[in-house]
């Protein structure tokens, strides 16, 4: 993916320079809203990809933004935009976010489901997580109601699919493989 290692760097120093501040855990939680606010708002992440805006454009929109983040994401803001960076920032917080991870030896696992999980949905999947990996993970969830119904749970590059439509095709594929052949 195009600019993924400077993404990396850029990631891996406001990390460094967040442990020294004893801030990753608020930089974690600005770099997650940072980079569901790009996923979501097409408008703004082609501001920033846009060669027409000025740099000081770009500057002072995302402060507009993310007006309430810590000092070391105004920071990175300044200094990403001003090395003509500013198309990677949500890589730079996908970035962020994973090694942040990694260091508390947590996971993301994203849960794609027709509703919203209730808290005790969360406990049920929380348990599958660790029966599959061995470890607790943080949820996302993603409702997607174009599903009949169940979910799809992925982890790093596991993936459980318990949806209906999944056990439908497998149904499907039993039938068709079905070699049954009446004697009469």
């Amino acid at each position: 993916m195009k600019g993924s290692r400077a993404a990396q760097r850029y990631s891996k120093a406001i990390l460094s320079l967040a442990k020294d501040q004893n801030a990753t855990k608020e930089v974690f939680d600005n770099m997650q809203q940072i980079s569901e606010t790009l996923l979501k708002n097409g408008e703004l992440s082609a501001t920033l990809k846009s060669p027409v805006i000025t740099e000081k454009q770009k500057k002072s929109v995302l402060k507009a933004v993310f007006k309430d983040s810590h000092a070391i994401i105004t920071g990175a803001f300044e200094l990403i935009v001003d090395n003509g960076r500013a198309n990677i920032l949500q890589l730079v917080a996908r970035q962020y976010i994973a090694m942040y991870n990694a260091l508390n030896q947590t996971q993301e696992a994203v849960v794609t489901s027709a509703v919203t999980l209730t808290p005790e949905l969360e406990e049920k999947i929380q348990v599958k997580i660790k029966e599959l990996t061995g470890a607790e993970a943080s949820i996302k969830n993603v409702v997607d109601e174009d599903m009949i119904g169940g979910f799809v749970l992925r982890v790093g590059d596991l993936q459980y699919d318990a949806s209906v439509a999944n056990n439908l095709n497998r149904l499907e594929r039993k039938l068709k493989n079905n070699t049954y052949v009446s004697k009469i």
